[in-house]
């Protein structure tokens, strides 16, 4: 069974293009910052994963979906080799998104909007008030 569920925040707008033909098909690729589980010291505690979403899931993340969202995604993994212009072969995983779910509430996507129109943004994980020169 190929099934993965991730719980994050966007990293930046998604990325959309459409296929070439006669029916376009809408393809998003956007990135997921998912918080690990469990910090061991000197690691970094969240994880950056692709996803890309075809179609119609491909057409809501373009209409929907923006930087700093926590979503809910449901995808398979999904892993592609190739040879790239010196012939090194290169692999590249990415999740396939086949379901995608607001997780965050209204009223913080209003504050994080608000926030950013005011050139305010939240001190999460920044350094503590000892640093501050004042």
């Amino acid at each position: 069974m190929n099934k993965v569920t991730l719980l994050g925040r966007i990293v930046k707008d998604p990325d959309v293009r459409y296929s070439q033909g006669d029916n376009p098909l809408a393809v998003a690729r956007y990135t997921l910052a998912v918080n690990r589980r469990f910090k061991r010291q000197g690691e970094q505690d969240v994880d950056f994963i692709s996803c890309i979403a075809f179609g119609k899931n491909g057409e809501f993340a373009e209409k929907y979906l923006k930087k700093g969202q926590m979503i809910g995604i449901i995808g398979r993994l999904q892993v592609r080799s190739w040879d790239d212009q010196n012939g090194n072969k290169r692999w590249s995983t990415d999740v396939v998104v086949e379901e995608q779910y607001f997780a965050g509430s209204r009223n913080e996507e209003k504050k994080q909007e608000k926030d950013a129109e005011s050139g305010f943004y939240p001190m999460d994980g920044m350094a503590d008030d000892s640093d501050l020169p004042f």
